[in-house]
């Protein structure tokens, strides 16, 4: 659709998103491109500002598109969609979608347990365990912060070069032979914080998911993650099945 049919019972504000829905799907708008402004879509279309408005409130709430205070319309970034019914990692999602996946460590440690982390991972007070905090990118772009507990006694000899370097499951299965057979993650809605919204390089304004992941080899926990991911940029997806 590349026209407005004013004789259509389909409402002008809908044939209005139609047509710039088309306009991003086909590539003729891309990734925070500015759209055309109020004004111009009134004079092209033949429509009023009233209408347009209201596409253009329709298209953002839907989360097509984004505004800038003072700058104008952009269209949205693509959202990665996770499926939620299998096991999953952050590198692989990313290849899939054409995306070059990488990590960088910004904190990296061997710590005892205390007894909130010790609870977590059915492990026992003073422990020692990997505490690394990575985030994750793909093409260079922040996409999510994420620390992880890990024992120490199944991954001896685990290092920050290993993490920058390789998927931390490929360390897993590669030098220990560890296969994961389940697991299981929690999300909620959070608020940025200052601190993340710097990392992931986005406003505060934009909320969070966050992601608390056990990761199990048989009964054992061999993995605590808890993971702050940008609300712009994913959305997690499950199919029920009767």
């Amino acid at each position: 659709m590349t026209t407005i049919n004013k004789k259509s019972r389909i409402p002008l504000y809908y044939q209005l998103m139609d047509i710039i829905i088309e306009g991003i799907e086909i590539g003729k708008f891309k990734e925070d491109d500015k759209l055309p402004s109020e004004r111009e879509l009134c004079e092209r279309y033949g429509i009023s500002r009233a209408t347009v408005r209201q596409g253009i409130q329709e298209l953002e709430k839907e989360g097509y598109i984004y505004k800038e205070h003072g700058k104008g319309t952009f269209v949205s970034p693509k959202r990665f969609n996770q499926d939620l019914l299998k096991i999953y990692s952050f590198t692989e999602e990313m290849k899939k979608l054409g995306k070059k996946p990488t990590s960088k460590v910004v904190d990296f440690d061997i710590i005892q347990c205390n007894e909130q982390i010790a609870k977590k991972i059915n492990g026992k007070i003073k422990d020692l365990v990997y505490k690394f905090t990575r985030i994750r990118l793909a093409d260079e772009e922040p996409m999510m912060i994420e620390t992880s507990y890990v024992p120490y006694d199944r991954f001896p000899g685990i290092t920050k070069e290993h993490l920058e370097n390789e998927p931390m499951y490929d360390i897993f299965n590669k030098r220990f032979n560890t296969v994961l057979t389940m697991a299981e993650e929690n999300f909620k809605a959070v608020k940025t914080k200052e601190e993340d919204a710097k990392l992931l390089n986005i406003s505060t304004d934009i909320p969070s998911l966050m992601i608390e992941r056990l990761a199990y080899e048989k009964n054992r926990i061999i993995e605590y993650t808890i993971s702050v991911a940008r609300g712009d940029r994913f959305e997690y997806r499950a199919v029920l099945k009767k």
